[in-house]
């Protein structure tokens, strides 16, 4: 686990020494990134019987600690859950990179066989909060603790209640857009420079 780039991510979001004495919650996201790993491996005796230590494990994590982060599930890396119990996440979900989750968080479909959400990049989940059903939530949000979201949200929006409603959206930064304005602006303080010098 230790080349995975996503498990990095995960370890580098938790920031702690020694983190598995201190944060249950990472159990459950180790189970997840093994799981992930067991189901990229060739077919074989070896994948067989890593499959089966991996579903040990899942069940005793999801029993002891109350995380549900089933392998199918697609989860960027960074994940974060703060605190632990009572987190779900459906098999069929998308989670982008860098995200949070709280206790109590639900990620799940709406009613059975129905679609998952797709949760982009750096999106922050309070307390008790629901996404359900074949939902989008853009990059950036920010879902208020016990809010219950049942529509899309796009970049940067703020939502609260249930059901939720937005209260506040703010442009998502983008990488690219900050890059080239501090270049810009490193660029018109150096031509300012050079003016000055001449005068």
């Amino acid at each position: 686990m230790r080349r995975d780039p996503e498990w990095a991510a995960d370890l580098r979001r938790y920031g702690l020494r020694r983190p598995f004495l201190k944060e249950q919650s990472i159990w459950a996201v180790a189970v997840y990134r093994f799981g992930r790993r067991v189901d990229a491996r060739r077919e074989g005796v070896a994948k067989q019987l890593l499959t089966a230590g991996y579903w040990l494990a899942f069940r005793l994590v999801e029993t002891v600690v109350g995380v549900s982060l089933p392998k199918a599930a697609h989860i960027g890396g960074g994940l974060r859950i703060w605190h632990f119990g009572g987190v779900f996440v459906h098999p069929g979900a998308v989670i982008g990179r860098n995200c949070t989750l709280r206790q109590g968080v639900t990620i799940g479909n709406r009613h059975e066989g129905g679609p998952a959400p797709v949760i982009g990049d750096d999106v922050e989940f309070g307390a008790y909060a629901q996404v359900l059903g074949g939902v989008r939530i853009g990059k950036g949000c920010r879902i208020g603790a016990l809010a219950v979201v049942l529509c899309d949200l796009p970049d940067g929006a703020t939502a609260v209640g249930a059901p939720a409603r937005i209260v506040a959206t703010r442009a998502a930064p983008c990488p690219v857009a900050q890059q080239e304005a501090q270049q810009e602006a490193e660029h018109v303080a150096d031509v300012e420079l050079v003016v000055e010098g001449e005068r």
